[in-house]
C-alpha cells in the first residue's frame, strides 16, 4: 500500500509542530481570557453543561458512573503507573 503524501499527518514532524505552534500563538496573551480568568472558564463550562438535555446528563444522575469515568480518563491520559515497586 502506497503512503499518501497529502495532509497534515504525512508531513514531517517538525513541520507539523511549526504549524501547530502558529495556531497557539494566533490569539494574543491578553485575549486568552480562560487562561487569565478561571472563574470565567468555570462559568462557561456550567453554561455548556446546562445546554445538554437533562435526560442525557448521566453523570449528574449517577455519581458512581462519573467516578468510574474519571478514573478511566486518568488512566488513559497518564498511562500505567510510573511508581517503582521494590522487589521482595
Amino acid at each position: 500500500m502506497a503512503k499518501s503524501t497529502r495532509g497534515f499527518a504525512s508531513m514531517d514532524p517538525e513541520k507539523r509542530r511549526a504549524i501547530a505552534k502558529k495556531g497557539g500563538e494566533s490569539v494574543p496573551q491578553e485575549k486568552r481570557s480562560f487562561a487569565r480568568n478561571p472563574a470565567l472558564a468555570a462559568e462557561a463550562g456550567r453554561k455548556g453543561g446546562l445546554n445538554v438535555n437533562p435526560a442525557k446528563r448521566s453523570f449528574a444522575k449517577d455519581h458512581d458512573l462519573a467516578s468510574i469515568a474519571g478514573r478511566k480518563g486518568g488512566h488513559a491520559s497518564h498511562g500505567p503507573s510510573r511508581r517503582v515497586v521494590a522487589a521482595e
